[in-house]
């Protein structure tokens, strides 16, 4: 486990930065052109990246990217 403290202004930061990772993921998910095999890696990272996104957004903001994956198929 590792932990650091964050001013509010690191925090906000911190949220914007993991919002903007998550919303071109979930556009690259849409990509016909993207191989499955792609996908699902990135199906991953996403599921990872709102697992942090989480510790610093309310909950509400959240609801907005809750996501389950698509691509456990392809094991």
């Amino acid at each position: 486990m590792l932990g650091f403290l964050l001013n509010m202004k690191e925090v906000q930061e911190v949220e914007y930065l993991l919002k903007r990772e998550m919303e071109e993921l979930l556009l690259d998910l849409t990509d016909p052109r993207i191989d499955n095999v792609v996908k699902k890696a990135m199906e991953e990272k996403y599921q990872i990246v709102f697992g942090i996104y989480r510790r610093v957004a309310s909950p509400k903001e959240c609801t907005k990217y809750i996501r389950t994956p698509q691509y456990k198929h392809l094991n």
